[in-house]
C-alpha cells in the first residue's frame, strides 16, 4: 500500500532546487505516490531584479550549493541574476508544470528538474512564457508547449485550482515557506518541514513514515 505525498514547492525556490536530488529519488519509491503541489510563492506579479537582490539571491544560493552539492553557475549568475530589470515571476514554469500534468503527467517530476537546472546551471530564461515555452519544446514536451502558446483557458483554470490547493495545504499545516511535504497517512495529513529533504534518504523516509502512522 502506498502512501501519498504532496510537495509543496516554487519552481524559483533556491531551496527547492537543491532538494532535488531527494525529491528526485522520492518520487521513485514504489511505496510513495508523490504529488506536485506548486504553491505560487513567487508568482502573481513577481519582482523586478535588481542589483541588491541578485547579491542577496547569489549569497543564499551559494550557501545552498555548499549544503546540497546543486550546481549554482556562473551562467545563472551572470545571464540571469545579472539581468537587472527582469522579472523574477515562476508564474509561467508552474503553469507548464500543469501543461505536463495535462499532457504527460508521468513526466511532471522530470519537467520540474529541467526547468530547475535550464535556470541554475544552464542560465536560462524560466520566468517568460517564452523561456519556458523554449524549455519544453528542446526536450520534446510538445503537445505541453502548445498548450502555452494557445494560452488555452481550461489549462490556466487548472493551474490556478492547483496554487490554491497548495496554499490552502500550507496555511490548514501551518507550513512557513517551499520546500516542504504533507503526508496523507492512516490518522489524517500531516506537514514534514524541508529540513528532511537534506538529511539523507533514509532520514526522508523516517520522517515520512513517522508522519503516515
Amino acid at each position: 500500500m502506498s502512501t501519498t505525498v504532496t510537495y509543496l514547492f516554487d519552481p524559483l525556490c533556491g531551496w527547492c532546487y537543491g532538494a532535488s536530488p531527494a525529491i528526485e529519488r522520492l518520487g521513485q519509491e514504489a511505496s510513495i505516490n508523490l504529488e506536485l503541489a506548486p504553491t505560487g510563492l513567487f508568482s502573481s506579479g513577481g519582482r523586478v531584479m535588481s542589483a541588491d537582490f541578485a547579491e542577496y539571491a547569489w549569497s543564499n544560493d551559494v550557501r545552498i550549493g555548499k549544503l546540497t552539492g546543486q550546481t549554482f553557475s556562473a551562467a545563472y549568475r551572470s545571464q540571469v541574476l545579472g539581468q537587472h530589470g527582469t522579472r523574477f515571476d515562476s508564474s509561467a514554469a508552474s503553469l507548464a508544470l500543469t501543461a505536463v500534468a495535462q499532457t504527460a503527467p508521468a513526466k511532471e517530476l522530470e519537467t520540474l528538474k529541467v526547468l530547475q537546472e535550464a535556470r541554475y546551471s544552464e542560465g536560462l530564461d524560466i520566468c517568460t512564457p517564452q523561456g519556458v515555452e523554449a524549455v519544453l519544446r528542446s526536450k520534446g514536451l510538445t503537445a505541453a508547449a502548445d498548450l502555452l502558446t494557445r494560452q488555452d483557458a481550461d489549462l490556466q483554470l487548472k493551474h490556478d485550482g492547483r496554487i490554491q490547493n497548495a496554499r490552502r495545504l500550507m496555511q490548514a499545516h501551518g507550513a512557513q515557506g517551499v520546500p516542504a511535504l504533507v503526508v496523507h497517512g492512516a490518522s489524517g495529513a500531516r506537514l514534514v518541514r524541508g529540513d528532511a529533504l537534506y538529511n539523507g534518504h533514509d532520514g526522508l523516509m523516517a520522517a515520512i513514515a513517522a508522519a503516515a502512522a
